[in-house]
């Protein structure tokens, strides 16, 4: 489990095969084989681990459906340790399952602040809500307007600098996942688990 506050930015070393190779100091600390780290908020293992780099197994499945696959040497990637028991919550919970990739549609200056709009698959949609929380590329974000098939986000100037989105240009693909939170909502209205008895039994009426 995450928190989507990303501790650095790390760089791609190498790709070869199925493995993944990062350079990074800050996540390095304390970090062993079958750890997990969510890179571009995709969760993977970690199986091991260098002075100044770590590398990771990703089966084709994940690369198929993430950005990891379009990686190249060089590139940026947002990187984040578990979050343990005990730690601040400076975000929301973000699992590291990636729901799907969107696209960048626009990036629009505002003051400080660049606007945001991500082009996202129909079948999330129903999952974003206007103030609510998204993962982009592992970063802990908070939707502020949707439409049809998109929605925008509000990059500070710390999230851009700190992460790798301050580097995002159109067409850009980011990976996204949805607040679980609403998935389980869902499957609870779906089964009709969720009545007035069973909101008073639980101390909500």
């Amino acid at each position: 489990m995450f928190t989507g506050i990303i501790e650095e930015v790390g760089r791609v070393k190498g790709i070869r095969g199925g493995k993944l190779a990062i350079s990074a100091n800050v996540v390095i600390d304390g970090t062993k084989p079958g750890d997990s780290m969510a890179i571009n908020g995709v969760c993977l293992t970690v199986i091991s681990v260098q002075k100044d780099s770590f590398f990771a197994d990703v089966v084709p499945e994940t690369f198929r459906r993430t950005n990891l696959g379009a990686l190249r040497t060089g590139d940026a990637v947002n990187l984040e340790r578990p979050l343990r028991v005990g730690d601040r919550m400076g975000g929301h919970f973000v699992q590291g399952h990636i729901d799907c990739t969107g696209r960048v549609a626009s990036l629009v200056p505002e003051r400080s602040a660049i606007l945001m709009r991500i082009i996202s698959p129909a079948e999330i949609m129903p999952y974003i809500v206007e103030k609510g929380f998204i993962a982009v590329d592992g970063v802990s974000l908070t939707v502020i307007d949707l439409e049809a098939s998109s929605f925008a986000i509000s990059l500070v100037p710390y999230t851009g600098e700190h992460t790798n989105l301050g580097g995002r240009r159109n067409g850009d693909m980011v990976n996204l996942e949805v607040d679980v939170m609403g998935k389980y909502v869902e499957r609870l209205l779906g089964r009709g688990g969720i009545t007035r008895e069973f909101l008073a039994r639980h101390s909500f009426l």
